[in-house]
């Protein structure tokens, strides 16, 4: 892996005046990316279910900032799993400001109960489990990149930068027992970037797509397994640490398709190395079948 080093996109002025609208942003990582970017003098909208957090952030925000008109920081209550509560968001952003520069799409939630609780009967078999972590953490990614994909095509001066950044997790390529939905829809959001990088920065699009992967993350969901985890002196994220990261993907023109691992506050760039490594995992020859098929895919109109 290559040692990702955000600072070296991170100028005083790299952020300055840029809209960036992000969802999932009233608490943990979207918090401290919504102070760190704030503070670094661009503008941002909002969108959480959380409204007391997001309300009680954008107030204290806009507090420290000397941006009155617009407001250096909206809130919309938001639903990710609603697209109408999405699009609404987007108008907002649009309408108060003009444009967007940048997408981070940051809304999730942690496993809710057991999918395969080996208690289960035939007769408890027959309940439908809830489908909240799939509706929020993958379709609720996939409504806010569609949405974005136009948004940030919109009052666009030529050769500006733009881009969509999505929040998957160390288990988007790990396994993480316990959590198998969870698990599946990390896994589809880092899909969900593979398929966006070649197609996204088409002239039709001429956006970036870039993907962070956090380890674990002093927030509130993970409360029930941080006394023991630093027992066990294992490397801890905070959320401004993985902001950063994040802020250094939204800044850098030059970056697209990465994916970036974050432990101990370190971020680690992990899809160059499986390209490169891919003849000595997959074999050299079915690598060599397996470019050539890539080649004439291209951008997937085939499929159409």
């Amino acid at each position: 892996m290559a040692r990702f080093r955000p600072e070296s996109s991170l100028t005083a002025d790299s952020l300055r005046d840029k809209v960036i609208l992000i969802t999932g942003g009233a608490n943990g990582i979207g918090a401290s990316l919504v102070e760190y970017s704030c503070k670094h003098g661009a503008y941002v909208c909002v969108g959480d279910v959380a409204v007391a957090a997001g309300a009680n952030l954008v107030e204290r925000v806009c507090a420290a900032s000397s941006s009155s008109t617009p407001s250096r920081a909206i809130f919309q209550e938001t639903d990710v799993t609603d697209y109408q509560s999405i699009l609404d968001l987007f108008d907002t952003a649009y309408k108060t400001y003009g444009r967007i520069d940048h997408v981070v799409a940051g809304a999730g939630v942690l496993e809710i109960g057991n999918w395969f609780d080996p208690d289960l009967t035939l007769e408890t078999l027959r309940e439908t489990p809830s489908t909240t972590v799939l509706n929020v953490n993958l379709l609720g990614t996939l409504y806010v990149a569609r949405i974005a994909a136009v948004y940030l095509r919109q009052n666009r001066p030529s050769h500006t930068d733009r881009s969509l950044t999505l929040i998957s997790s160390v288990a988007g390529f790990k396994e993480t027992p316990g959590m198998f939905l969870y698990q599946a829809t990390k896994h589809g959001v880092l899909g969900l970037m593979r398929s966006l990088r070649p197609y996204l920065p088409a002239p039709e699009h001429q956006l970036r797509v870039n993907a962070v992967c956090p380890w674990m993350t002093d927030t509130e969901m993970v409360k029930n397994l941080q006394e023991g985890w630093k027992q066990a002196q294992l490397p801890v994220n905070s959320p401004l640490s993985v902001a950063v990261i994040v802020a250094g993907l939204v800044a850098d023109p030059t970056i697209n398709g990465k994916s970036i691992y974050v432990e101990g506050g370190r971020g680690w760039e992990i899809e160059d190395n499986l390209d490169r490594l891919e003849p000595e995992w997959l074999g050299a020859e079915p690598s060599r079948s397996l470019a050539r098929g890539q080649e004439f895919l291209a951008l997937g109109s085939k499929w159409q």
